[in-house]
């Protein structure tokens, strides 16, 4: 009885000792987080005491030096070497006459975004130069994003103040002829380098002005290119270029950022010389590779709301031009009547973008637009325009470890009663997702020869016999 005893007193003192164990590595756990969390945010503070007097100095010398230059002059000149070097000569001596605690890379740093500041973009430049950025997103003067292989990224840049950002925002667009105020908050523009640019100011951005700036590839991207990032397989882009050359109707569908514009100019590229093209954008970003090809581009009405150019108005003037292509670069609103119209009536080979998040939403999205546009007829009726005109469908998604993926390619066959009917013939399964974000999956065939295969044949096009096999797609 007293063994008895004694046992179970032993084991509760192990009991007690493991819970004892568990709760003070548990708070050592704790602790070590809390420390950890400690010395980040001393390490972020201590960052932006750092940048908080850079950008004091900056600003110091920043006025200095426009008082000693003839702005007027410095803007108007040609011989822009001579004024960078009067202006890194003149960050050295200042630097020196008020004792500024800066070495060289930091007088190299001020010399350069002072340069900038005042011959350039400000501290756009350095992210427009910078090849891996693909998108610069400014929400307000002191926090400025970028894209940067995909992967969103917020950056030490910064504007000195709203006013510097909005002197900025105003040089970009009085170069194009646009202007923006408070009566005309928003505005849209290219950039020299061919780069998308958006601004929107007071009263309608609430913490200041913004810019959005998807910037122009200088050496467009190529099938290859995308097949190395693992976008799409080697099967699907024979595919793909198959469907151009063939002059299939194809609608890219996807959400913002996904690469649906990408993926047109480098489908285009699949289109014969010979053929006369005419694309239609709101702001010029396809870079064609033939040379037969006249680029078209609507206009926003000007501040007394005259001279407004629509899509509409872009691709019925292009029917008269004696297309063999037409490339609108985004369907969405009333112009897409008019492009329906011709791809029913002899204009084969229409390659067309749209927002949606899968190819039956982007069914759907047409008929809305179609509607919205005035069509008078009835659903049905404009169901089977969409199935008449659109061939193929392809899904693009930016997943959410910034990678891009053809995740599915729709044949549209029909109509069954007043449902628009499709068959998938390749997709992307997404099988799991690792500790740091990545995402994995495969592509495969579904098994469905598409019906537009025959088509693909009569041209002389020879694809691999297995291409559509269901164990072979991927």
């Amino acid at each position: 009885m007293w063994n008895f005893k004694k046992n179970i007193q032993n084991s509760i003192l192990k009991t007690q000792d493991a819970t004892g164990n568990k709760l003070n590595a548990s708070t050592q756990n704790i602790n070590q987080k809390s420390t950890q969390k400690k010395e980040k945010t001393a390490a972020s503070d201590a960052r932006k005491k750092s940048t908080d007097h850079y950008y004091e100095i900056k600003n110091k010398l920043f006025n200095e030096i426009i008082n000693e230059l003839n702005l007027e002059a410095v803007q108007s000149t040609k011989e822009e070497k001579n004024i960078r070097n009067a202006i890194s000569d003149l960050v050295n001596s200042l630097c020196i006459k008020y004792q500024y605690a800066t070495n060289d890379a930091e007088r190299k740093k001020l010399s350069i975004d002072i340069q900038n500041d005042i011959l350039g973009l400000g501290p756009l430049e350095k992210l427009l130069s910078d090849e891996e950025v693909s998108e610069i997103m400014v929400n307000k003067s002191d926090t400025i994003y970028v894209e940067k292989k995909g992967k969103i990224i917020l950056t030490e840049d910064r504007f000195s103040d709203d006013k510097h950002l909005l002197k900025i925002i105003n040089k970009i667009v009085s170069k194009v002829g646009r202007r923006i105020d408070e009566l005309n908050p928003m505005v849209d523009a290219r950039l020299e380098d061919g780069s998308r640019f958006n601004a929107i100011i007071p009263p309608i951005a609430i913490d200041g002005p913004a810019i959005s700036i998807r910037k122009f590839s200088v050496i467009p991207l190529q099938m290859d290119d995308l097949l190395n990032k693992n976008t799409l397989t080697k099967k699907m882009a024979d595919l793909l270029s198959a469907l151009v050359q063939v002059k299939a109707n194809i609608i890219i569908s996807g959400g913002t950022g996904s690469g649906k514009t990408t993926l047109l100019n480098i489908l285009s590229g699949y289109i014969p010389h010979g053929e006369r093209i005419i694309t239609i954008e709101d702001t010029a970003e396809l870079q064609m590779q033939q040379d037969h090809v006249i680029r078209l581009e609507s206009r926003p009405a000007n501040t007394e709301g005259k001279g407004e150019i629509t899509f509409r108005d872009c691709v019925k003037n292009s029917l008269r031009m004696r297309p063999d292509r037409i490339v609108l670069g985004e369907i969405r609103g009333e112009e897409i009547i008019d492009m329906f119209q011709a791809m029913n009536t002899g204009h084969e080979g229409s390659l067309s973008t749209i927002h949606a998040n899968s190819p039956r939403e982007a069914l759907q999205r047409m008929e809305n637009l179609m509607s919205m546009g005035g069509v008078s007829f009835g659903s049905k009726n404009i169901r089977e325009q969409i199935s008449n005109a659109i061939d193929i469908v392809i899904q693009i998604a930016r997943l959410n470890d910034g990678t891009r993926k053809i995740v599915s390619i729709h044949e549209i066959t029909g109509m069954e009663g007043d449902v628009i009917t499709s068959q998938e013939i390749f997709r992307f399964n997404r099988t799991a997702t690792s500790d740091d974000g990545e995402i994995y999956g495969n592509f495969e065939a579904t098994g469905i020869r598409p019906n537009i295969a025959d088509k693909i044949k009569t041209y002389g096009i020879k694809l691999e016999k297995d291409i559509f096999s269901e164990k072979f797609g991927s």
